[in-house]
């Protein structure tokens, strides 16, 4: 009988490359990406004492909380630019080092505006870094591999979340008043300091060119180099892109406007998740800290689901404007429930939708353009977006202190969710243009 023959399966022959500068880069990113969660979102936990030894309503709480992002947004551009100038090494580790100095200070404010000058100084430090790290990943993945890169070290900022809360509420718990200090104080510093002596590390161990990457051979260099070209020049498509086309081109603004919509959501519930669940009950801190890492760690197992199904169908934005809608749902349940277990469930189903589309923003916002127009887009989308910061923790806590109850402003941020959903689904994205003839994306 004659033979039918089968057709060898598919292999990617660079995939060991891609292996490899994988495993070099993105776990020290994963780390700068960690901490830098850690020290923006501790303030939730550190509120569940300091808030009662200052005397802050939860008006001054929300301001504070959303004041970070005024300063956040001030440094987003002119940060990436520094960095396109002096290089990843140096202004990733100089954002560290910065962030992590300030971030210690939190621990001896004494009032609302020494609390309010803090949390502005703290965004203006740790301005540089996401826009920054997402500018980096496109020196070294080409388009097709970028959203599992970005995949794998966003997901650290659900990991400060998760770890977060036992983390921090065990140091404000057994440190108490240790050499007189109380425990959301030490909190502050034990988890800022490490910062510091990670950005000293980034000055030694990340290189900022493929040409310092001497753990890659030759050829590995060349393939990457020509991928690389090749995708720029696709993306140009016979133009070089202008720093000022990052604020003329109607995808930006449109990604902006999505991300900030979503941000209301993210960084309401980052920080105010431990406040809420502990009006569901009488819970110790530590309880607290436990249950607030839950809806973070589904976030991370739907990061690492759909980053990967996004790569592998070439789809972005349906992903995106799913995940949103699965978080506006888990909001508005959590509202409308009555029951506290219940309530706390549809929590977890909002992060696992909130906390499961930032790899794809990031691919997306990382896409558009490339050279000094990337640094000024990948900025400026985000700077655009922290408007949501700046409007959701001090959104929750106004309505709180109004209302007395979370319900009404979780329906708000539903609706924010929903919005963002609308216009993931309703966006127009230029397909991505593979140098390997790879099929493009159906973002």
């Amino acid at each position: 009988m004659r033979a039918i023959p089968v057709s060898a399966p598919s292999v990617d022959p660079h995939a060991a490359t891609i292996r490899k500068i994988y495993l070099r880069l993105i776990p020290l990113l994963f780390l700068m990406m960690f901490f830098n969660y850690l020290d923006r979102i501790n303030l939730g936990f550190a509120g569940l004492q300091m808030n009662h030894a200052l005397g802050f309503s939860p008006a001054v709480f929300g301001f504070g909380a959303s004041i970070f992002f005024l300063g956040y947004m001030i440094l987003q551009i002119p940060s990436n630019l520094a960095l396109y100038q002096f290089g990843a090494r140096i202004w990733l580790a100089a954002c560290l080092i910065g962030w992590g100095l300030v971030a210690s200070v939190n621990a001896f404010i004494q009032n609302e505006w020494s609390f309010y000058t803090v949390r502005f100084l703290l965004g203006l430090t740790e301005a540089g870094l996401l826009p920054g790290m997402a500018l980096y990943v496109t020196f070294w993945f080409p388009s097709h591999y970028r959203a599992r890169a970005i995949g794998g070290y966003i997901i650290a900022g659900a990991f400060a979340a998760i770890l977060g809360g036992p983390i921090s509420t065990t140091i404000m718990t057994f440190f108490d008043r240790f050499a007189g200090l109380q425990g959301w104080q030490w909190m502050f510093l034990g988890e800022g300091l490490p910062s510091v002596l990670l950005g000293l590390f980034t000055l030694y161990y990340l290189p900022a060119t493929l040409g310092q990457a001497k753990w890659l051979s030759t050829d590995e260099r060349s393939w990457l180099e020509s991928d690389l070209a090749t995708e720029r020049a696709a993306v140009e498509q016979g133009r070089k892109y202008t720093r000022l086309d990052a604020f003329r081109d109607i995808r930006v603004w449109l990604l902006s406007i999505l991300f900030g919509c979503a941000l209301v959501g993210i960084y309401g519930l980052l920080i105010w998740l431990p406040l809420i669940i502990k009006s569901l009950g009488n819970l110790s801190y530590i309880q607290i800290g436990f249950l607030s890492a839950v809806p973070p760690l589904l976030g991370v197992i739907g990061t690492i689901v759909v980053s990967t199904t996004s790569d592998l169908t070439g789809d972005r934005k349906m992903h995106l404007a799913t995940v949103y809608l699965i978080g506006a749902i888990g909001m508005l349940g959590s509202a409308l429930v009555k029951s506290p277990v219940a309530a706390y469930l549809f929590l977890c189903l909002a992060g696992l939708g909130m906390n499961s589309g930032n790899s794809l923003f990031w691919s997306l916002n990382a896409s558009f353009m490339t050279g000094i127009a990337a640094a000024v887009s990948i900025a400026a989308v985000n700077m655009i977006a922290q408007f949501g910061g700046l409007v959701g923790p001090w959104m929750i806590g106004a309505i709180k202190g109004w209302t007395d109850s979370f319900s009404i402003a979780l329906i708000v941020v539903a609706g924010f969710l929903f919005i963002a959903a609308l216009i993931a689904a309703s966006m127009r994205v230029t397909p991505t243009v593979h140098a390997d003839g790879i099929t493009p994306s159906k973002t």
